[in-house]
């Protein structure tokens, strides 16, 4: 038996020899046979036979639209994409900062430059914060894992920053952890605990997202599992529910009391509210003004979330680089600028952008996709090649139990803080010793579109043309 299992291993080691032989010496060979045969395929079958119908096919419909279509046909059921839409938005991007060379100068990379914010300055109790990035309300349970969240918080309070509960449940270790929190208070059952509301730096109604707008959502008990559950209050089994109001034949007072309540309940910190960027976003204002809200924060179109239906975030809103222009504009109109806090978010991804956007009136910019590729990296090598690598931090991620909390926090920090450094080195080019004095007159736009929608300078027309009236 033995001789039997030699001849039998030593004849197959003959045989792929034999065969590695032939295909190291005749693969030239092999490949002409192969791609004579597909190019007489593709340039003899006809078109609803060929192959390369899917080139016109996908370049017609698009490969994004063909695989969701897929999915529509596959589960018959509303699909919930991530990371917001993929359309084209008008962008921060046509706009460049105007620099300090000859009079005025750039300031010396040895002067610190003062890039600190107050939130809601009219408060009793407003939020002060080192740096102008804040981080998003991606949602414990609904959205991050554990593990995620509290790499965020640590990192928030590190940097310098706040962090955002979102619409999840809070864990207390992650209030205890982070420096400045703010509560997003939703509407949903849990997260409405007066000692919790108590603990926040400030209070975050919201009213609408840009990728759900004013959309509520059902988490089925599969989708929301472990710690999440008890820490939100849920019975086993139960559908975790997002409601679209807070009350029942809700109106504009409900929500002003809603307001006054939480101030007396906090003691005064900042009580604003979220929205996302809509076509009437002047009235939308006037409505949170007379809601009597010491911050607002608006969420462009461009605006991320875990899951939303395709037509609310790519169909629904106006582009951020449009709502934050207009947002300012009509603070200043309403003489709210100084009083009223604006917080914008959606689709900012690199510090150029974050900058432009406190250059145009936003007082704080909310970090959200930016910071959840932050933290993940390095580690979201777990989930490829097989897996998008948000798998590692979605609280229902294959790979969620691989992540490490402590290198989340130093990857997050460290994103932070080279985020500010270049935001600083910009504003010394620029011959600012402090984010206040940045103004939409520091910018310019090579887009002439843009240039007259922003109020900024088109780069073509010389300099004293273009400022002669002013």
């Amino acid at each position: 038996m033995p001789n039997i299992l030699f001849y039998l291993t030593f004849g197959m080691i003959v045989i792929l020899f034999i065969v590695f032989l032939f295909m190291l010496i005749g693969w030239r060979w092999i490949m002409k046979i192969v791609v004579r045969k597909t190019a007489k395929i593709i340039l003899t079958d006809s078109y609803q036979e060929n192959l390369m119908e899917l080139m016109p096919g996908l370049r017609h419909m698009g490969v994004q639209n063909v695989i969701e279509n897929s999915l529509r046909a596959e589960t018959g059921d509303v699909l919930h994409r991530p990371l917001g839409s993929s359309k084209k938005w008008p962008h921060f991007d046509p706009i460049t900062f105007i620099p300090a060379q000859t009079s005025p100068f750039a300031v010396s990379g040895d002067e610190e430059v003062d890039v600190s914010v107050t939130i809601g300055p009219k408060a009793k109790k407003p939020m002060n914060i080192q740096i102008p990035l804040m981080i998003s309300g991606m949602a414990y349970g609904i959205a991050f894992s554990e593990q995620a969240r509290l790499s965020l918080a640590e990192a928030a309070k590190n940097a310098g920053t706040a962090l955002n509960s979102g619409e999840g449940g809070v864990m207390p270790e992650e209030i205890n952890t982070a420096g400045k929190y703010i509560l997003q208070f939703s509407k949903t059952e849990w997260a409405k605990e007066d000692e919790l509301i108590k603990r926040a730096d400030m209070i975050e109604i919201k009213l609408g997202q840009g990728a759900l707008l004013g959309m509520g959502a059902r988490i089925s008990p599969d989708n929301l599992t472990g710690r999440a559950r008890d820490i939100m209050g849920l019975k086993e089994g139960e559908t975790a529910v997002i409601h679209e109001h807070f009350f029942e034949n809700q109106t504009l007072n409900d929500l002003k009391e809603l307001v006054d309540k939480l101030r007396k309940l906090t003691g005064g910190v900042p009580i604003g509210a979220k929205i996302g960027a809509g076509g009437k976003i002047e009235e939308d204002i006037d409505h949170l003004l007379e809601m009597g809200v010491d911050y607002i924060a608006i969420d462009g179109g461009q605006g991320a979330t875990h899951g939303a239906p395709p037509i609310l975030a790519d169909d629904f809103g106006i582009p951020t680089l449009h709502a934050v222009v207009r947002a300012s504009n009509h603070l200043e109109k309403r003489k709210m600028k100084d009083q009223i806090s604006l917080i914008i978010a959606g689709g900012m991804l690199v510090p150029g952008h974050f900058l432009k956007a406190l250059a145009l009136g936003a007082d704080a910019v909310y970090l959200g996709s930016a910071i959840l590729f932050a933290v993940s990296h390095g580690q979201s090598i777990n989930a490829l090649p097989f897996e998008p690598p948000t798998q590692v931090v979605w609280n229902d991620g294959k790979f969620k139990d691989q992540f490490k909390t402590e290198e989340g926090v130093k990857t997050a920090e460290k994103f932070l803080t080279a985020s500010t450094e270049e935001m600083k080195m910009a504003l010394r080019a620029m011959g600012k010793h402090s984010l206040k004095e940045l103004s939409r007159k520091d910018l310019v736009s090579y887009d002439e579109l843009t240039a007259q929608m922003v109020g900024i300078p088109f780069s073509f027309e010389p300099w004293e043309d273009t400022n002669k009236e002013k």
